[in-house]
């Protein structure tokens, strides 16, 4: 994406196979759930959720978070394969099956998942090199590794599965761009689609979403046509810094432009990345972007919920926060009855919002924590620390 577009994505990390297994035993210890062999139909209903983690911490996250919503449905769950390298694409085994199980504890439920159309996703591989990858992806030279992906969905039994694929094609970020040749891209993401689609038994949907604005290039060029395309999304986050909602809303490629072409196409919108950016703790942005997808009603959307873009898991947005808690507090997504409206008010009240509780652990008395990189720090749960006086320890 281009420079007004790019972020960190820090918190998007792989899960390793025994961090997803004690995970996994986690949620399931958490509470009740009645599985369901085979998932139902989507629900027409619009549905939330929010992206809270990378790897199993997003699964174990929901119910905290719905907690804090008063009860809030949180009927998505919303998760990125690794982009590293092809095994990782094909869904590794212990990353996808925390998912797959939340999933299938609720027939209403719907599992979100991005995934690249490119290894080395976001390794800053030059435009040449995107090209002749592309060129290669179209003429089938990568059939198999989604072949393989689409084997492993429906083995888990979420043959349903929301498939966000090559997002934000049209920036600048990813190896599975479209910019150095969008002819070549679209005939590989319909190779893809085509090749997912015959696996027996699965009901995937694909969503072509791309970054608000033109961005690298516009993203209609970018399209890949009706037939392989179920849901045209949008990322879209609170940016470039000074830019108002209505200018979001008007801007070419912009808010307005998505919903004229999804409808021209006959498509239901989506917002797979949402959130605050360049203009910070933005109180109007929150309010008038939930305001927007009620009126839109897209399929799903999901807040990105982590800093800077996030409300709970980021106590830097207080005034989003507050708006974001409630608007949300207590929905769960009921049509609307028919019946006369009720004196009573049917939607609980938000209490105010409490400060969100640190999730780093305070560190012993006469401890020093090591910097060892964030990513060390992910795997070990957390920092590691070294005792002051351990020079004055009896040996």
């Amino acid at each position: 994406m281009a420079a007004r577009q790019s972020r960190t994505r820090s918190r998007r990390r792989p899960a390793h196979a025994a961090a997803a297994a004690i995970a996994a035993a986690a949620f399931l210890a958490a509470g009740p759930g009645v599985a369901v062999g085979e998932p139902a139909a989507p629900d027409p209903t619009p549905a939330f959720g929010a992206y809270l983690d990378y790897g199993p911490r997003g699964v174990a996250r929901m119910a905290a978070l719905s907690h804090w919503l008063g009860g809030a449905e949180l009927r998505v769950g919303h998760t990125y394969l690794p982009g590293d390298r092809w095994s990782n694409i094909e869904g590794a085994p212990g990353f996808l099956d925390v998912w797959a199980d939340w999933r299938t504890r609720k027939a209403d439920r719907m599992l979100v998942l991005n995934v690249p159309m490119m290894e080395r996703n976001e390794a800053h591989v030059d435009d040449d090199e995107v090209r002749d990858l592309l060129r290669q992806g179209a003429a089938g030279r990568f059939d198999h590794h989604f072949r393989a992906l689409a084997e492993r969905l429906v083995a888990l039994k979420v043959p349903d599965t929301v498939l966000v694929l090559g997002w934000e094609m049209n920036g600048t970020t990813y190896t599975h761009r479209c910019g150095p040749d969008p002819e070549a891209w679209k005939t590989y993401w319909n190779r893809i689609v085509t090749t997912m689609r015959a696996v027996p038994g699965q009901k995937f949907r694909f969503d072509f979403a791309p970054s608000r604005g033109r961005d690298a290039v516009p993203w209609t060029r970018c399209y890949p046509g009706d037939a392989t395309v179920d849901i045209i999304g949008m990322d879209s986050y609170d940016q470039p810094r000074g830019m108002s909602f209505d200018e979001q809303v008007k801007e070419p490629y912009g808010l307005q432009a998505h919903v004229d072409f999804a409808k021209a196409h006959g498509k239901p919108v989506s917002y797979p990345e949402w959130g605050l950016f360049r203009n910070g703790d933005n109180a109007a942005y929150m309010r008038r972007m939930l305001a927007w997808m009620d009126e839109h009603k897209p399929v799903y959307n999901t807040v990105t919920d982590y800093c800077p873009h996030g409300v709970w898991q980021c106590d830097d947005n207080p005034r989003s926060t507050a708006v974001y808690r409630s608007v949300l507090f207590g929905r769960v997504d009921e049509p609307e009855p028919t019946a006369p409206t009720p004196t009573e008010p049917t939607t609980p009240t938000a209490p105010p919002v409490p400060p969100v509780p640190s999730t780093v652990p305070e560190p012993p008395a006469g401890c020093s924590p090591l910097e060892l990189g964030d990513w060390v720090e992910y795997w070990l749960g957390g920092k590691l620390c070294m005792r002051l006086d351990w020079y004055a320890r009896d040996k």
